[in-house]
């Protein structure tokens, strides 16, 4: 099957990993999983063991929670599949190491960061082998967030999700567990 990129998008218990997942057992044997959540505390803690449960005990995983392009370069090997899970909590992350209080968060900086993380992303994407299965919330379908740091991450997601949609071969909306082919093919 030859190179492809697949983004898929959807709200919260949306089925977009499952779906992930299944993706890329249909593109490959040989996958790389790329986790970007951190155990900041017990309940993501436990999100995450519920994550690698449900993943085939035969893929590699690294977690990555942020300059995912390097570290995919450096651990990719002979992966014909990489999943990306999540570039929901990549920009977080990103956003989480541009200062501790919301009020004060430059923007530009915010912009300036995550663009390097799309841009080493998307030359990884280009350069590398293997597929790629990106996963991300669908974020535009909401109210504009009531305080400063929610419409920031809102409005960061937002651009990172158009900007790896456009390079994306293909693009899916998980609706309540059903992809619903937004841009690209129909089926794999």
């Amino acid at each position: 099957m030859a190179k492809r990129c697949i983004l898929i998008l959807g709200g919260a218990r949306s089925g977009k990993s499952r779906f992930a997942q299944e993706v890329a057992s249909r593109l490959g044997e040989r996958v790389l999983f790329v986790a970007t959540a951190e155990a900041l505390d017990e309940e993501m803690r436990q999100r995450i063991e519920e994550h690698k449960k449900a993943r085939s005990s035969s893929w590699r995983t690294i977690e990555a929670p942020f300059g995912v392009g390097r570290r995919i370069r450096e651990q990719s090997g002979d992966a014909q599949v990489v999943v990306l899970d999540c570039l929901t909590l990549l920009v977080s992350n990103v956003i989480g190491r541009c200062g501790d209080d919301p009020a004060r968060i430059d923007t530009k900086l915010v912009d300036e960061k995550l663009s390097l993380e799309v841009s080493g992303l998307a030359e990884c994407i280009e350069d590398t082998a293997a597929s790629f299965v990106l996963v991300s919330n669908e974020v535009g379908m909401g109210i504009v967030p009531p305080n400063r740091l929610g419409r920031i991450y809102q409005d960061s997601l937002g651009k990172v999700n158009q900007e790896l949609a456009q390079r994306a071969d293909t693009v899916y909306l998980m609706v309540a567990g059903i992809p619903v082919t937004v841009k690209g093919l129909q089926g794999l």
